[in-house]
């Protein structure tokens, strides 16, 4: 992955458009429902901030917009979904909310702070009194930190034994980045 990386961030012959921000996106394909769900950023960027989340949601949207969803809906996942002072994660969720809400992220719809289970599930977001457009119906599942979502990614593919692929995106041009450990069907 370093050489290949190496390699899309050369200066003169790279893919990185100036003031861009490369990240990593899985899009896996969530048999169950009949669709795709992108969850970024698994493996490049460790731990971004408000500014770098904004960049990776317009890159996901870009990606989500040329496998056809039009409009994707926006998870901005946490560990709960309530804005939370001692969890920082939680508060960039939630101005990443506002500002959708308040027309600075564009073509999308997005939503957060929303825990796992009430971004995924519709019935768990009306059990925890959740009214959102997003909740049970994501596209695009923004993770807090590459910890949290390379062991998902990982864990999906592994236990649930979705297919994914591995993508960069933020890039001049589509990028599909595999990892060593892919199947042969990822791959």
């Amino acid at each position: 992955t370093a050489s290949f990386l190496r390699a899309v961030f050369n200066k003169e012959r790279g893919f990185v458009p100036e003031g861009g921000l490369l990240a990593q996106a899985t899009v896996l394909e969530f048999r169950q429902e009949q669709r795709l769900l992108i969850i970024s950023d698994c493996a490049i960027n460790i731990a971004p901030g408000y500014e770098d989340k904004k960049k990776i949601i317009a890159n996901a949207v870009v990606l989500a917009n040329k496998l056809g969803i039009n409009i994707p809906k926006v998870a901005v996942i946490t560990p709960l979904e309530v804005v939370n002072p001692n969890m920082p994660e939680t508060i960039e969720a939630a101005m990443l909310s506002k500002a959708w809400e308040r027309g600075q992220l564009k073509g999308c719809i997005v939503d957060g702070p929303l825990g796992l289970d009430n971004a995924i599930s519709a019935e768990a977001a009306r059990h925890k009194g959740i009214n959102s457009p997003v909740a049970g119906c994501p596209n695009i599942l923004i993770m807090p930190n590459l910890a949290a979502g390379n062991i998902f990614t990982k864990s999906l593919t592994y236990f649930a034994e979705l297919n994914s692929s591995g993508n960069v995106i933020g890039t001049r041009i589509p990028i599909v980045m595999t990892s060593r450990s892919d199947t042969p069907e990822n791959k």
